[in-house]
């Protein structure tokens, strides 16, 4: 147990915790429904409140008095490039290799699909594409779509353990698709030794950093990845729907060719030719007009990530699900509850899972009673522990509010069993 680490048992060592945390301050630049333990961003973070405050300032006076001027005037036509800067820093990539645009689907098949375009040229023999059976299912779907366009012989390989990444990879891989932290079980890759594994078997590897960003110290470059893509409305706290992020290692921007090459990715796009020119750097990765709305409230959440100590970050996110662990592991051990987090923080990102037989009922009924979390099929009891504003005593109380759904049973009540669109 480490000096800052509250005791496994007192919520009075919580508080105090809370009282010396060094990222105690952030919390107040979130806005949070007050009576809420809010145990979900790492589906969707907390808006910070200047957010609010940035888009009335682009609703009003940048698109309402200066209109279509504000392209020039408030670069609004830079927007992609600048953010993606500030992102290139958080995840450990240089200046000119990161763009914020598009989704993350989107850009997993444009990164895909010039992994693929990279490895044909230098030996079309590789025609397999290696990524986890858990992997996020999006990432997984958009593979299957681009190997149905192509109808060139791609398959796509699956491994159910990071464990068996190195017997999948043989000559005939040509890419692998792998995402740092699982979204279900919160499993963190080591991303130096399997890019290590990878590249020694002549492949190519596409990070998804979308549970990892903003929870996880990243450094790309060091990791010597070939490309990565990820989400800014989870830790990032970008706010529903914010575009993703693309990077690409430096040493692949000459020759790296997305299919999506729309005029916004166009080294002189006012030019109007008919003929496509990719920009330089990662510029060539965007395609159409950007949603400068949600970009300009995307960007108050990174700034507010570039001004804390990942290191912090990443001390309190352990601590905190460690702490989650214990209480659940010492006050709810008379519960089906299976853990499927690893312990080691070595392995572990920023969320806890658990399955219970019941665990749709029982997420609803512990949102209903003011703890938000998520839940995952199969029975998957998420909860994210976004360390600027969740504290010591929230996690006490949040694993006390779920002891008393299941003691009493609270889960059973007609109104939990009904689904919505969104689990």
């Amino acid at each position: 147990m480490s000096a800052a680490e509250p005791s496994r048992d007192s919520r009075d060592a919580c508080l105090r915790a809370d009282e010396s945390d060094p990222l105690a301050q952030f919390r107040a630049e979130f806005s949070l429904p007050e009576g809420v333990i809010y145990l979900d961003g790492n589906s969707l973070g907390a808006r910070p409140r200047a957010a609010a405050e940035r888009a009335r300032e682009v609703l009003e006076q940048e698109w309402g008095h200066d209109l279509i001027g504000s392209w020039n005037k408030h670069h609004w036509f830079d927007l992609p490039v600048r953010i993606g800067a500030k992102v290139a820093r958080l995840v450990g990539g240089d200046a000119g290799e990161c763009v914020v645009t598009d989704t993350t689907s989107i850009n997993i098949f444009k990164t895909l699909s010039a992994a693929l375009d990279l490895q044909r040229d230098a030996d079309p023999s590789r025609r397999i594409i290696v990524s986890e059976r858990e992997n996020f299912p999006t990432d997984l779907y958009v593979a299957e779509g681009l190997i149905r366009l192509l109808d060139r012989g791609y398959e796509l390989r699956l491994i159910d353990d990071p464990a068996e990444l190195g017997a999948a990879l043989g000559s005939d891989v040509a890419v692998a698709l792998l995402t740092q932290v699982n979204y279900r079980s919160g499993e963190l890759w080591d991303m130096g030794a399997a890019t290590e594994l990878v590249h020694a078997a002549g492949a190519l590897v596409i990070w998804d950093l979308c549970h990892s960003a903003g929870a996880v110290p990243i450094n790309l470059s060091a990791a010597n990845a070939d490309f990565a893509v990820g989400c800014t409305y989870k830790y990032l706290n970008g706010g529903p729907g914010s575009p993703a992020f693309v990077w690409i290692a430096e040493r692949h921007l000459a020759e790296a060719r997305q299919p999506l090459s729309g005029w916004w990715g166009h080294a002189r796009p006012f030019e109007m030719r008919p003929e496509f020119a990719a920009a330089e750097g990662a510029r060539r990765f965007l395609s159409g007009t950007q949603p400068i709305l949600s970009l300009a409230t995307a960007e108050v959440g990174i700034d507010i990530a570039l001004r804390v100590d990942e290191d912090a970050v990443r001390e309190k996110s352990l601590a905190l699900t460690e702490l989650f662990m214990r209480l659940v592991e010492t006050r709810l051990a008379h519960h089906p509850l299976t853990l499927i987090t690893p312990t080691d923080p070595a392995r572990r990102g920023s969320h806890v899972s658990y399955r219970h037989p019941e665990g749709f009922a029982v997420m609803k009924a512990l949102i209903a009673e003011g703890v938000i979390g998520d839940y995952r099929e199969p029975g998957v009891l998420r909860f994210g522990i976004a360390p600027l504003y969740v504290g010591y005593a929230d996690v006490w109380d949040a694993v006390e509010t779920l002891r008393l759904v299941l003691d009493e049973e609270r889960w059973r009540a007609p109104e939990f069993q009904v689904r919505g669109a969104v689990t």
